[in-house]
This record gives C-alpha cells, sequence and structure tokens, in this order.
C-alpha cells in the first residue's frame, strides 16, 4: 500500500466548513470595496524575480530569506512565487498603461508565499485581499482607504481592532534619517544583535522593525524620523490625521511604525488586535509613490493595503462570528416513484434558490435519516411511494423539537420558505 501523502508543512488545507467563513469574509470585504469604486484586478502568482527585488527592496527579510525562488526550465530566468501583491499591480498598471489617462482604484486577492517557519497566523502560503489607488497624491485617499477598513470590521460585527499610523517621509528625508540611524546605532554597535549589525549600514531602518526583546529600549531611543518631517511630508500628515478625526476614526501615532517593505513613503499604518496575540497585525499598508518609477514606469503616486485573511478568519472565529456550512434541507426518499418525485422536488427548491442535498445510495430511510441529521440541514424533506402518490412531501425540523408535516407539493415552496429561516446566503448555521 502506497504512502498517503500530507500538504507541504505551512500550506494547508481549507476545509469546506471553514471555506463557508472565508467565504462570507471575501464576499463582505468585495462590497465594501466596490462601494468606494474599487474595481477587480488579478495578476499572475509567479512574477520575474527582479520585480521584488527592486520594489521590496534587497536587504529585507522577505528578499533575502523568505522568497521561494527558482529558475525557469524554459529559458533560465529566475523566478518567485509572489511574496506580497502590490509589486504584481503595479507591474501590470506599467505594462499596461492602466493609471496614466486616469486614476484607478483596484483589488485583488489570492495565495503570496514565503519560506518562513510556521506557526499560528503565519504560514509558508498564505491569502491576502490586497487593494490600491493607483495615481492619488493626496492624504484624502489614504484616508479613504483606512476608513474604508474601518467600514469592513463593522460590516464583519469586529470590535477591538485598534488603528496605528506614522509618516517615514520622503526619499531625502529617510536619506537623512538613515545617516542619523548609522550615527546613532554605531555608538552602540556592542549592544545589536548580529541581524542588527548586518543590517547597520545596508538598511538600518529594518533595524526598527527588529522584535529581539533585547534591542526594544534601544530602538525606543534612536532618532525619530517623525521629528525630521520637512514641510510637505508634515502637511500630508497633518492632513491625514484631520481627515481621521473629521470620520471619527481612533489611531495612535506609532513613531517605530515603519512596515517592512522599502516602497513605502509618507503614510504608514496597521490595524492591530491583541486577540491573536504575537500576529495581531491583520491589515496594513501606507503610500508608495515612488514604486513606478523604480520598476521602470512613470511618476505615479500611490497608495494601498493588505488584509491577511488566515488572520481574519482567527479573529472572526475568536469573536464567535464564524459559522459552519450546511445545506438548507436533506432529502430523503425510498422507492422508485418516490426517487422520481425527489428529484423533481429538489431541483424545483434549487430553482428558487436553495441549497439542497439529494440522498444518493439507496438505504432504509433511518440510515437515510441519520445521514440528513449529520448533514446540519435544519429541514428533511422525507419521500416515500406513498408520498409520491399523492403528491405531497414529510417535512421534518431536525432541531427545535423534530416536527414532521405533510406538505401538498402546491405549498412547498410557502411552508418551505416559512420554515427555512436559520441560515444565511451561504448556507451557514
Amino acid at each position: 500500500m502506497a504512502t498517503a501523502l500530507q500538504a507541504v508543512r505551512g500550506m494547508n488545507d481549507v476545509l469546506p466548513d471553514e471555506a463557508c467563513a472565508w467565504q462570507r469574509f471575501e464576499d463582505t470585504a468585495r462590497d465594501v470595496f466596490e462601494r468606494y469604486g474599487y474595481r477587480h484586478l488579478r495578476v499572475p502568482i509567479v512574477e520575474p524575480t527582479p520585480l521584488f527585488v527592486r520594489s521590496i527592496g534587497e536587504h529585507t527579510d522577505v528578499v533575502e530569506k523568505e522568497m521561494y525562488t527558482f529558475d525557469d526550465k524554459l529559458n533560465g530566468d529566475s523566478l518567485t512565487l509572489r511574496p506580497e501583491a502590490t509589486a504584481g499591480i503595479v507591474r501590470a498598471a506599467i505594462e499596461h498603461s492602466l493609471t496614466y489617462e486616469r486614476p484607478l482604484r483596484v483589488w485583488t486577492g489570492g495565495p503570496m508565499f514565503r519560506h518562513e517557519r510556521p506557526q499560528k497566523g503565519r504560514y509558508r502560503q498564505f491569502h491576502q485581499l490586497d487593494v490600491e489607488a493607483l495615481g492619488f497624491a493626496g492624504p484624502d485617499v489614504d484616508a479613504e482607504q483606512i476608513v474604508m477598513l474601518a467600514r469592513l470590521w463593522r460590516a464583519l460585527g469586529l470590535d477591538g481592532i485598534a488603528l496605528t499610523i506614522n509618516s517615514i517621509g520622503d526619499a531625502d528625508e529617510r536619506r537623512a534619517h538613515r545617516a542619523a540611524l548609522i550615527e546613532y546605532f554605531e555608538r552602540h554597535r556592542s549592544d545589536l544583535d548580529d541581524d542588527a549589525q548586518r543590517r547597520l549600514h545596508a538598511n538600518p531602518l529594518r533595524i526598527l522593525d527588529s522584535k529581539n526583546p533585547a534591542l526594544a529600549g534601544l530602538i525606543a531611543d534612536a532618532p525619530r524620523l517623525l521629528d525630521g518631517l520637512g514641510a510637505a511630508s508634515r502637511a500630508h500628515f497633518d492632513a491625514l490625521r484631520a481627515l481621521l478625526d473629521e470620520a471619527g476614526i481612533g489611531y495612535t501615532i506609532e513613531p517605530r511604525l515603519v512596515r517592512g517593505l522599502d516602497y513605502y513613503n509618507r503614510t504608514v499604518f496597521e490595524w492591530v488586535t491583541d486577540a491573536l496575540g504575537a500576529q495581531g497585525t491583520v491589515a496594513g499598508g501606507g503610500r508608495y509613490d515612488g514604486l513606478f518609477e523604480a520598476l521602470g514606469g512613470k511618476p505615479t503616486p500611490a497608495c494601498g493595503f493588505a488584509i491577511g485573511i488566515e488572520r481574519m478568519i482567527l479573529l472572526l472565529h475568536a469573536e464567535g462570528a464564524t459559522r459552519v456550512t450546511a445545506p438548507d434541507a436533506y432529502v430523503v426518499h425510498v422507492g422508485e416513484r418516490a426517487g422520481v418525485l425527489a428529484r423533481r422536488v429538489a431541483e424545483s427548491l434549487r430553482d428558487h434558490g436553495a441549497s439542497i442535498v439529494l440522498h444518493a445510495g439507496g438505504g432504509s430511510f433511518k440510515s437515510q435519516m441519520k445521514k440528513a441529521d449529520a448533514s446540519g440541514a435544519r429541514l428533511a424533506l422525507i419521500i416515500g411511494d406513498d408520498e409520491a402518490s399523492v403528491e405531497t412531501v414529510a417535512i421534518k425540523t431536525l432541531r427545535d423539537g423534530g416536527e414532521q408535516v405533510a406538505v401538498p407539493l402546491r405549498d412547498l415552496h410557502a411552508r418551505f420558505a416559512a420554515l427555512n429561516t436559520s441560515k444565511d446566503e451561504y448556507g451557514c448555521l
């Protein structure tokens, strides 16, 4: 007997009961995005490796440690499974000239890949919804995306997700800040861990993103980019804060928030929760006005964010906001004439939007009823040859006492609709 194979560690199956929660979340998000004028875009999972090196940054953890990279057997090109979606969206916008005539709001979703140690809420194949506003320079779009996320949390019934914001300025301000950081950390070089020492001259901003608790005090006393913002960056940040205040969105300014990718400038933000332990960031993003030029396009301002779907599902479970998949009804039938009517009834109810499981494989009424109960359906529709001869269907409530009534076929739709009130549009209980 062959050995049974299992999924790659950190690349997880999403089984039917769990998929119901995914579908609810994704459809709710899509509805919210569309209300703000964001249109759907799909980009490839595999991209040229230089796309991510040039966009994310050569000295980031993602590029240095986490990318799934391989050579194309056809031509030897270096290819990478996408670790994030923004670079691919910008590549597509440049390739197809999507934003040069008018700005564009888009969103996409799907799997991303990072080679790291799997843990709760952090996997090698993970899924994101990615939202981008391309061609917009002002803080009004930064605020729009944050307000849109607040609306999404309300639509999902989630509380306790807090907003942190920061400004990391423009390129010249970051260069000055970089020099100040190098000078500061050089004075404390002996206190840096190996990773921070390696990054000291290559990318000192990444030291601020260190999760090493031993460096927390040193990082807290480091120069703050927020204190060195120029007039334009300061005005942008102040305008963003005013717009969030106007919208009633609470926030905390976190001067050490820099995000993990090199393409950001000015606004950066994260929505975080304390309900998921260490993996508390459920959405994050910011502005990246220089990315189009870095990837060979014309100067184009842009702003966007990503939502980690696995973390959102964990949060929905923690908040008790998920349910399991179940059909509207399970059709039990025994006998040849009963089978004919059962198939007719099932198709008729499906025509009216119901989710119906028609028993297959034969068996007694008793064995079929066990399967009906196990399906999670609230109702069983029972048809034998006696019911078929007079065109009636017995409807049995499988929960709440198990009442059973005989319903003439002509009244079935109305009675079924009246009894089937425990479901939502996704078939979730």
